[in-house]
């Protein structure tokens, strides 16, 4: 009897083991498809591929167990337990992955920023260098990488300057001794010195021992936001100081003894030749260099979409050789749109 049963053994593993190295040939083939035969992918494209991967082994494991020679009143408890399992992984761990998500789609459907785009979100300040499903990612003016969650952005307003412009401003308190009218025309001639375009003076409080102003104007290259603020400041000071202007609080005391009509102010022969605005400009394609990238990327890949889309409207009603060379056009902007799909995921593993 011992042989019998043996062979009996044997012939009932048979099929498990085929099935074992079928399902095992079929994994690796969809494997070396999917992510063997394409090296040269970036994690973003990759990540969908990695995620079918898993789809695939779950679906073969389930098969496997459908496979084995066993009692159905067992298999079906032995499914059952392994649908809890993943049932209970999935709710422990997919919530913040989906609300994530999900923040994500909303987020490209009210579209609150652009690619480049300066946003605010509670205390992180910077252009927005990528957007993924599950997070943001924003270049600070100190050229750091920050990936905010999708949740954080819909859950806390988001304040974007505009690309056709924004205002500027600064504010400085000076004494009671200047009339507020030499100060708004002081101010207006700084303002316009810096570059900023329908400038204008606000007079924010009239203080116990000062006024403050506030000087503010329009700048239309966004782009620029940090080195204009900081240009602004410059022409204030240089501004007020060549006007005689003392911009000290009027509270001020110091030890040394100066004359009642001396005031603190440096000497023409201090001053130090102006940065140029290529100088200023600078610090932002430092500082924002991956944003940059990714803004320039974003908007050509939005004009192609748009020639693609208005070839092949045309193309319809084409024929001959115009016809023909629609079809050239159309096929270098798909050429096109594919090596800037690949630019861009390139630019987010930079």
């Amino acid at each position: 009897m011992c042989p019998d049963y043996g062979v009996d053994v044997l012939f009932s593993i048979l099929p498990v083991v085929g099935m074992v190295i079928m399902l095992g040939v079929l994994l690796w083939a969809a494997h070396w498809l999917l992510i063997k035969r394409h090296p040269d992918i970036t994690s973003e494209r990759k990540f969908p591929r990695q995620i079918i991967m898993l789809g695939l082994s779950l679906l073969a494991f389930v098969v496997f167990i459908l496979a084995l020679p066993i009692s159905e009143g067992f298999r079906d408890r032995l499914l059952g337990l392994i649908g809890l399992l993943i049932s209970g992984i999935i709710a422990f761990s997919s919530t913040t992955i989906i609300a994530n998500a999900a923040a994500g789609i909303l987020l490209r459907i009210t579209k609150p920023f652009r690619t480049g785009d300066f946003v605010r979100v509670g205390e992180y300040f910077g252009r927005v260098s990528a957007r993924g499903l599950f997070d943001t990612e924003i270049q600070t003016e100190t050229r750091e990488l920050i990936a905010l969650p999708n949740t954080y952005l819909i859950t806390h307003p988001v304040t974007a300057v505009l690309n056709t412009g924004t205002v500027i401003s600064t504010t400085l308190s000076l004494g009671f001794d200047i009339h507020h009218t030499v100060i708004e025309r002081l101010l207006m001639d700084a303002a316009g010195k810096s570059g900023l375009e329908d400038p204008f003076v606000h007079i924010l409080e009239i203080g116990n021992y000062a006024v403050t102003y506030r000087i503010a104007g329009l700048l239309v290259d966004a782009k620029n936001l940090i080195s204009a603020r900081s240009n602004l400041c410059r022409c204030v000071l240089d501004t007020l100081h060549e006007a005689g202007v003392e911009i000290m609080s009027p509270t001020y005391m110091n030890q040394r003894r100066l004359d009642d009509k001396a005031k603190v102010i440096p000497p023409p022969g201090e001053k130090v030749a102006q940065t140029s605005p290529d100088d200023t400009a600078a610090a932002e394609l430092i500082a924002f260099d991956k944003a940059e990238r990714a803004e320039k990327i974003e908007n050509e890949k939005q004009q192609l979409l748009k020639d693609i889309q208005e070839n092949e409207t045309r193309l319809k009603e084409a024929q001959g050789v115009g016809k023909e060379r629609l079809k050239a056009t159309l096929n270098g902007c798909r050429e096109r749109l594919k090596a800037i799909e690949q630019m861009e995921d390139q630019a987010k593993d930079t």
